[in-house]
Parts: C-alpha cells; sequence; structure tokens
C-alpha cells in the first residue's frame, strides 16, 4: 500500500512554513531597509525613501568590490587547505590506528571554541613582542616578523586561524563518510592489483563525492560569513588587507550607522553566495537520485 502524497506534507509541512518564515524574514527586512537611509538611534519614521541608490552605489563602492576579492581570496585559500588537510587526516585515521580515539577527540576541538575566543588566541600568538610564534622563529636566529602590522603576513595571519579552527569540520564530515565505504569494493580494486594511491583516488574518494562536494559547499559559505575572528584579530587591517565583506558590511552598519547601505551590500552578498551554492550544487548535483533502469 502506498503512502498518500499528503503524509509527508502534514509531518514536513510544520516545519518548512517555520524554517521558511525564519529565513526569509530577515532577507526581506534586510531588502526593506536596503531601500531607506536610516541611522540607528533614530525612530523609523525619520528614515528616509532612497530607492535603488544604496544598491547602486554599492555596485559603484571600490571598498566593496576590494572587500569581495579579499573575501574571495580568503575563501579560496582557506577552503582548498581546509579540504585538503581534512581529507589526510580522515584518511590516515580511518584505519586501525593506537590512539585513534584520542586523536580524533583532538581535532575536533578547536572547532568547539568560540569565534571570540579563537581570535584573541591567535592574537596573542601572533604577538609581535611576545607571541609564542615569534618567540619560536626566535630560537631558530631570526627575526621576530610583525604578523598583524605587515598586510600580506596579516592576511597569511586569518588564513591559518581559520584552518585551524574549521579543519576538522571537513574532518567530521570526511571520516564519517569513508567509514560507509563498502570495504568489499575497496578488497576487490586490491584484488585486481589497485595499490593504496589508486584505490583511494580512484575508487574510495569518487564513491564519497557528494559528501566532498557538500562539505566544500559548506565551508565555501562559512568562509563568506566568518567575521568575529578577522574581527579580533585584525579589524580588516593593516589598512583594509583584510577586510573581508562581512566585516565591511559591519564597518558600514555599526561604525558608519549607514544602515541602509549595509543592508544592500548584505543583500549583493547573499546574491553571490546564492550563484555560488547554485553553481556547486549544479556541478555535483549531489542531491539528485540515481536513475534506476
Amino acid at each position: 500500500m502506498r503512502t498518500p502524497r499528503w503524509v509527508p506534507l502534514l509531518y514536513l509541512g510544520p516545519a518548512v512554513a517555520v524554517m521558511a518564515v525564519a529565513c526569509l524574514y530577515p532577507v526581506l527586512s534586510a531588502l526593506q531597509l536596503g531601500f531607506y537611509d536610516w541611522s540607528m538611534g533614530t525612530p523609523w519614521s525619520d528614515a528616509k525613501w532612497q530607492g535603488l541608490d544604496a544598491f547602486s552605489r554599492a555596485l559603484q563602492d571600490p571598498a566593496v568590490w576590494r572587500s569581495l576579492r579579499t573575501t574571495l581570496l580568503f575563501a579560496s585559500v582557506s577552503v582548498a587547505a581546509e579540504m585538503m588537510l581534512g581529507t589526510a587526516l580522515a584518511l590516515a585515521l580511518e584505519g586501525k590506528v593506537r590512539g585513534m580515539a584520542f586523536f580524533r577527540t583532538l581535532f575536533i576541538l578547536p572547532m568547539m571554541i568560540a569565534p571570540i575566543a579563537v581570535g584573541l588566541t591567535w592574537r596573542y600568538l601572533f604577538d609581535a613582542q611576545f607571541g609564542l610564534l615569534n618567540a619560536l622563529i626566535g630560537t631558530l636566529g631570526f627575526a621576530p616578523l610583525g604578523w598583524l602590522a605587515n598586510e600580506n603576513l596579516a592576511f597569511v595571519a586569518i588564513v591559518i586561524a581559520d584552518i585551524w579552527q574549521w579543519t576538522p569540520f571537513v574532518f567530521i564530515m570526511m571520516i564519517a563518510a569513508l567509514a560507509n565505504v563498502d570495504s568489499a569494493v575497496i578488497e576487490a580494486a586490491r584484488v585486481d592489483g589497485a595499490n593504496w594511491w589508486q584505490s583511494t583516488f580512484l575508487v574510495k574518494l569518487p564513491m564519497v563525492a557528494n559528501v566532498i562536494a557538500i562539505t566544500l559547499l559548506m565551508r565555501t559559505i562559512d568562509a563568506f560569513r566568518v567575521l568575529e575572528v578577522i574581527y579580533v584579530l585584525t579589524f580588516g587591517g593593516p589598512g583594509d588587507s583584510t577586510e573581508i565583506l562581512s566585516l565591511h558590511i559591519y564597518k558600514t552598519a555599526f561604525v558608519s550607522q549607514r544602515l541602509g547601505s549595509a543592508a544592500a551590500i548584505s543583500v549583493l552578498l547573499l546574491v553571490v553566495v546564492a550563484v555560488l551554492s547554485w553553481f556547486a550544487l549544479k556541478l555535483s548535483n549531489p542531491l539528485k537520485e540515481e536513475k534506476r533502469p
């Protein structure tokens, strides 16, 4: 007996409705705010209609495009490194390794720490005078580095902090995916003469390609939304070398008190993330069911 079509709607309908309201209301509010010139602390009745001026200014503002380029570079470098490191750790610890439970617990600890605490921790580690990293560099006979005072080194610093915090997420996703790979397929590949590299990269990883695609998509979206660690670590400096788009939105809203412009930029960021998400899903198509003959 087939389940009536209304049964899934009955069970999923309320949850979908709540999620739709929770997700759509902030987006619609930001979209509405983008059409007004309003400062925090003033009544909404004082807001002035400005139409599409805020969106037009955002598209023509060099600071917005500079922040977007920084965001793209940050997301590309950090996510690529996290995917490689997380996958390598998962492959190394998927088998029987002495102390495997300890290592798995150790690797996921950074992800459990609050972002503000992560930013403060790495700020002290990168400190030019008292930081641990410069102390280690000094023992090797090199001069200390001004990690957070140099544009290139500051960008490297925020990438290192992000990799340290979020590589465990990739590790968890990949270790769970690899645990579900049918061992009989791997054994058949080895019987056919495949070595470790061939059975890993030609058999095992392709079998978890959907999980890899979803993990890549989730980490890319998170990289576009990161704020707290960079806020504490560099506040976008020196200059604007580490000012990613989410931090630029924060400064526009709460430092410059231009909430309408900040809302317009946030809507543009939403569009960029939506396009990237669509492209990644279209490319990997992880949610599509295989057609049965």
